[in-house]
């Protein structure tokens, strides 16, 4: 979005749906309009044309290919009440003619009276009229004024709407939209006492199976009766353990070829009790494996090792690059135990785990710390009134100020970035004619929340943090993908970190400040074989690193090719397949291969043009298939302490294919990016997470008159009218020419560094 484009609040006084789905700018004196879906933009036609756009009506506007497909009916059926009252609109105008026409018949006058009566009936395939753009009657303008018709008749063009997702919907256009509204509801309802009743939580509709569930039911029509509680218990989970099961024989024959890694995480119950639960990644997808209770011997450092092994031994060693843990000191002796035991493994710790310590450290330092607590006290102002969350939310188009990430460090600095990105926004709300005019803006609280909104220091401290802190979030982001590798990325991704705040602090006392932080954390993988071979087998990297910059991983390197290849034979292949490579050689050098390093996976890279040096490329597409993280995923809702607990054998049975099913049912869906849905932060499911950003210190009276949920706008997640969103692997562009960033700070330095730590 271009930098002199400013935000422009959509006012309570436009009542067409469609400013709903839009974000109005001002340039100069001009206004345009941005669709939330896809982003473009239009620089006239007005709301009309959006509506247009959002309706995938062909004609003056282009067609949004990410519009909601309820959007797109309502926008549909929007133009289609348009055009009735149009023609209603021209009929009338004829019928007054008729009577200002001294030489009408009576008899005319009374077959026209009954054209006037006829009751209008949108058919399946519904004729819109609709003006030329210049000469619409009374259509409101992108720049919020109304354009007059003049008096003479307008030029009309009939055209007809396209099918709406599919014939049913199609046919549902037809339909009269108070009675479509009628039935929805009904059926809404229904869904809705189901959910209250057995205790559903509400994202469950979220799950990829719950419309095919609804369309499968609603293709029965009426009388259909759903399966019973021992269909479920018994013969409908008989067929769906074979299903997963298809889907995990296809993830574990892919290990051959890419390798696999095997993550351990561990998760505690409500009741008290640990579990420790392996999972095995691969490009294919990642599998639940087994469960353990470690309840009784969490300390045991053995206990782990045991299982560990176990572990590696059922996925199989040809198979296992490296085993993901946490970096507590018991998985760092059993991890570490464990490589000696099987020398052609990694132990290897979560970057994504180590990455939220460093921000959960930064955010203590007390200049971080003080303006986080600034932005938390005005957040938590806003949501805690109904008024002034409604108003929030029709400001900023549906758009939350909370954002959240997956820990609760994370939260803090993506919120903080998410205020920056609409600070005109809420300016434009605090000093609106409708704040004012509330009494909430008569309140010391009030008084306190705009101070704060006009503080151009706080705002600057803000756009800061959010500068140095950006490039950590989008490697925790990458590190944490469910659907790419990120082996070929962290040590870029790190790289530009640092570069970042050097760059941003200048003074190196300042920066030092931080690069400590982020030392001391990383230490554990500073040096990591298999994250330095990672980057140096990334050709987008590789060919953009300057003079001797690769010297100093290379040693890496070759630890990584004598663990993971122990045959001589195959190693000595490898060392004189290389040079091909540093030349850009045969196949590396050709055009495509040059264009396809931005454009394809490292991996899939070498797949494609690794040919001329087939063990090179064989051992690069192992390592660049890996992950860096465990995955962000907690069994709340599956029955994994009842599998643990004594019971009848058979039953034990059935729950042990209940876990494995609901499991890997839950990981596809994270790898297939279904789990991608708008959330209201001042849920509880989220509360952890937000905690200091939407509750006040006291708690909340039940009598309390802000307390009226009921009253609250759902937010609609429409972060595109916040602006592009840039892609993470492309943010991190090329270049690697900082000697003193790959090296890490001295040991004098270090030293340095942690006292100001101290006295920041």
């Amino acid at each position: 979005m271009a930098s002199n484009m400013e935000p422009v609040a959509v006012t309570s006084q436009k009542h067409d749906p469609a400013w709903k789905h839009c974000q109005m700018y001002k340039i100069g004196d001009k206004v345009q309009l941005k669709c939330i879906y896809c982003g473009k933009i239009f620089k006239g036609g007005g709301i009309h044309r959006i509506k247009e756009h959002l309706a995938c009506q062909k004609g003056n506007a282009a067609v949004c290919l990410r519009v909601k497909p309820d959007v797109q009916l309502e926008m549909l059926e929007s133009l289609n009440g348009v055009a009735v009252k149009k023609r209603k609109k021209q009929k009338l105008a004829e019928e007054m003619s008729v009577y200002n026409n001294p030489g009408t018949s009576g008899v005319e006058l009374g077959n026209n009276n009954c054209g006037l009566n006829t009751d209008i009936v949108l058919l399946p395939v519904p004729e819109m009229i609709e003006h030329d753009e210049d000469e619409d009657v009374d259509a409101e303008r992108e720049d919020g004024m109304i354009s007059k018709a003049s008096g003479r008749k307008k030029k009309v063009r009939v055209r007809k709407a396209q099918d709406v997702v599919n014939s049913n919907t199609a046919a549902l256009a037809a339909f009269p939209a108070t009675n479509l509204k009628k039935v929805s509801n009904a059926v809404h309802m229904a869904v809705g006492r189901f959910f209250t009743d057995v205790g559903l939580p509400a994202d469950a509709v979220n799950s990829s199976y719950f419309q095919p569930m609804i369309d499968a039911i609603a293709s029965q029509g009426m009388g259909f009766v759903g399966p019973s509680y021992h269909d479920l218990r018994s013969w409908i989970l008989k067929n769906i353990v074979p299903e997963v099961r298809n889907d995990v024989d296809k993830c574990t024959a892919a290990w051959g070829s890419t390798g696999c890694s095997i993550l351990v995480d561990e998760w505690c119950s409500g009741k008290g009790k640990t579990f420790v639960n392996f999972f095995v990644y691969s490009p294919e997808g990642t599998i639940f494996l087994r469960s353990a209770d470690i309840s009784r011997t969490i300390d045991s450092a053995d206990v782990l090792y045991e299982l560990l092994k176990e572990t590696v031994e059922e996925v199989g060693l040809h198979n296992v690059l490296q085993v993901v843990t946490s970096s507590d000191d018991r998985y760092v002796v059993a991890g570490k135990r464990l490589a000696d035991t099987y020398p052609t493994i990694f132990w290897t710790p979560c970057a994504g785990r180590l990455i939220d310590l460093m921000l959960r450290d930064i955010g203590e330092l007390p200049t971080v710390k003080m303006v986080i607590d600034q932005a938390k006290s005005i957040s938590k102002y806003i949501y805690s009134n109904n008024f002034i969350i409604n108003m929030m939310r029709r400001y900023t188009i549906g758009v939350d100020l909370v954002e959240l990430g997956p820990t609760r460090s994370s939260t803090d600095f993506t919120t903080l970035k998410r205020m920056v990105n609409i600070r005109h926004i809420l300016h434009s709300m605090f000093t609106s004619e409708e704040w004012m005019e509330s009494p909430y803006s008569k309140k010391p609280e009030g008084f306190t929340v705009v101070d704060s909104i006009s503080s151009q220091s706080f705002w600057s401290s803000c756009a800061l943090i959010s500068r140095l802190i950006d490039p950590l979030l989008r490697l925790l982001r990458i590190v944490s993908s469910e659907r790419m590798p990120a082996m070929g990325f962290v040590y870029a991704g790190l790289y530009r970190v640092k570069e970042t705040i050097k760059k941003e602090l200048v003074d190196k006392e300042k920066y030092l400040v931080y690069w400590s932080i982020i030392d001391r954390r990383w230490e554990q993988l500073h040096r990591h074989p298999l994250h330095a071979a990672g980057f140096y087998l990334n050709p987008k990297y590789f060919y953009s690193l300057e003079g001797d910059a690769h010297l100093h991983i290379r040693s890496l390197v070759y630890d990584c090719i004598e663990k993971l290849v122990p045959e001589a034979k195959t190693q000595d292949k490898i060392m004189k397949e290389t040079a091909s490579y540093h030349g850009g050689a045969g196949d590396f050098g050709r055009k495509m291969a040059v264009r396809a390093r931005d454009t394809l996976l490292p991996s899939e890279w070498w797949l494609t043009y690794g040919g001329g040096c087939p063990n090179l490329a064989r051992l690069a597409i192992r390592i660049l298939s890996q992950t860096c993280c465990l995955i962000q995923h907690k069994p709340d809702k599956i029955p994994l302490e009842h599998m643990h607990e004594r019971k009848n054998c058979l039953e034990q049975q059935r729950l042990n294919d209940l876990v494995f099913v609901q499991y890997n049912m839950s990981l596809k869906q994270m790898v297939s990016g279904n789990r991608q849905h708008t959330v209201d932060p001042i849920s509880y499911e989220h509360i952890a997470l937000v905690e200091d950003w939407v509750m006040e210190k006291e708690l909340c009276s039940e009598s309390s008159g802000n307390s009226e949920w009921i009253a609250i706008d759902p937010p609609s997640g429409h972060i595109m009218a916040l602006g592009p969103q840039n892609d993470d692997v492309e943010a991190l562009g090329a270049g690697f020419d900082d000697y003193e960033i790959f090296e890490g700070v001295k040991d004098s330095e270090d030293e340095t560094g942690d006292e100001n730590t101290g006295n920041h």
